[in-house]
């Protein structure tokens, strides 16, 4: 279930904001991303402790059942909990960040982009600049009035 986003009303038209994004695509790269950034869990093998007494534990377990494609064994605890060893060598479930994060400009805020505009910053440091060199130019047209 997605939280209702609760937005304070702008003052000014939506041409008059800028917006700026910090994005990435997920990680979809092949079972390799795990061993390019010697992730233990790659290195040493797993264990997922799941309570499928829940919801979210009896989707996590028909999920690495059905449609993980990974190979690993299956036990119970003493208090009902099922564990799922994974063995070394196979790409984890986290997410490395391999794919890198983009840096977004653009014109508008979240009721849209009129002119179209849009721009994306090759490195942090330079979203972090004009980000800044922004908020001057506010601070100066505020006092100017």
């Amino acid at each position: 279930m997605q939280r209702p986003v609760t937005r304070i009303d702008p003052n000014l038209p939506v041409g008059a904001y800028q917006t700026y994004q910090i994005t990435r695509r997920r990680d979809t790269t092949v079972r390799a991303v795990c061993e390019q950034v010697a992730c233990q869990a790659w290195r040493n093998g797993w264990d997922s402790v799941i309570d499928e007494r829940t919801e979210l534990g009896k989707a996590q377990a028909a999920y690495i059942r059905g449609e993980s494609r990974r190979t690993f064994r299956e036990m119970r605890t003493e208090q009902g909990l099922t564990v799922f060893r994974f063995e070394s060598g196979q790409r984890c479930f986290a997410d490395h960040q391999t794919v890198p994060e983009l840096y977004l400009v653009r014109d508008g805020d979240w009721r849209g982009n009129p002119t179209g505009r849009k721009r994306m910053h090759t490195r942090p440091q330079d979203w972090v600049e004009d980000m800044a060199e922004n908020q001057l130019r506010l601070v100066e047209n505020k006092r100017k009035g």
